[in-house]
């Protein structure tokens, strides 16, 4: 048995931050966020749930990660139900952060043709580089998959409206980086725990405080496809 099981992982982890932040939005009931918000959350959760879910299990079948002995409660396919809860919370959590944050201004930005090409290249640069790290195999596969999954989102969110993203570069910067390393620490006590292991045969093995800089990328660019999709809908929304 491991020391911390993946519904455990939830009940330590996610549940207590949703029901912070979920409280705490109730009760300041103002936002500088459009009640269209929520829409926009539900659909990328729905988008989330599409796209990682044959994505994550390819990824469990290679053997890059496994779980521990009693970690799960069951699967549907490769991946355990545990890990469908976690990719239909992980936006919630986000999108519940981001509502806290300065909205993104309302008047209309010109995105030229040329600024929309020039993100798409971005987005298809980060996919096609780890396009080619993930059929390298081996230690570069788990980087390469998350760069290679990675890149036609960033391909299409750049490509739509880059430039709206950097005029709210300050709100999607915080709105990245805490429930990114609140993500990272969680994980690493469930790496600890023997909740789930990555593979040293498929992980480069750097790791900072511990934690591979895999999972590190994995809750960088999640979180980011969330504030990234939502922020663009408010501007959307708004104008």
């Amino acid at each position: 048995m491991t020391a911390i099981t993946y519904i455990e992982f939830h009940v330590l982890f996610l549940l207590p931050a949703l029901l912070v932040l979920g409280l705490t939005t109730v009760v300041r009931q103002e936002s500088a966020w459009s009640s269209g918000n929520w829409v926009g959350t539900a659909l990328i959760v729905g988008i989330a749930l599409a796209y990682t879910t044959p994505w994550d299990n390819y990824l469990i079948a290679r053997g890059v990660w496994w779980y521990g002995d009693g970690a799960v409660a069951a699967r549907v396919w490769h991946a355990p139900v545990e890990e469908y809860l976690f990719i239909f919370v992980q936006p919630v959590l986000a999108a519940l952060w981001l509502r806290r944050l300065p909205a993104p201004t309302a008047d209309r930005l010109s995105i030229s043709s040329a600024d929309r090409v020039v993100g798409v290249l971005a987005g298809v640069g980060v996919g096609v580089g780890g396009a080619l790290l993930a059929l390298r195999g081996g230690t570069t596969l788990y980087l390469g998959a998350i760069l290679a999954w990675a890149g036609p989102v960033l391909a299409v969110q750049w490509g739509f409206g880059w430039p709206v993203l950097w005029r709210a570069r300050r709100t999607v910067g915080v709105a990245v980086a805490v429930p990114t390393l609140y993500l990272c620490v969680a994980d690493r006590v469930a790496l600890w725990s023997g909740t789930w292991t990555l593979s040293d045969q498929h992980t480069i093995g750097a790791a900072v405080f511990g934690l591979p800089v895999e999972e590190g990328l994995f809750f960088l660019v999640t979180t980011l496809f969330v504030v990234q999709g939502l922020v663009l809908f408010e501007w959307v929304v708004r104008t």
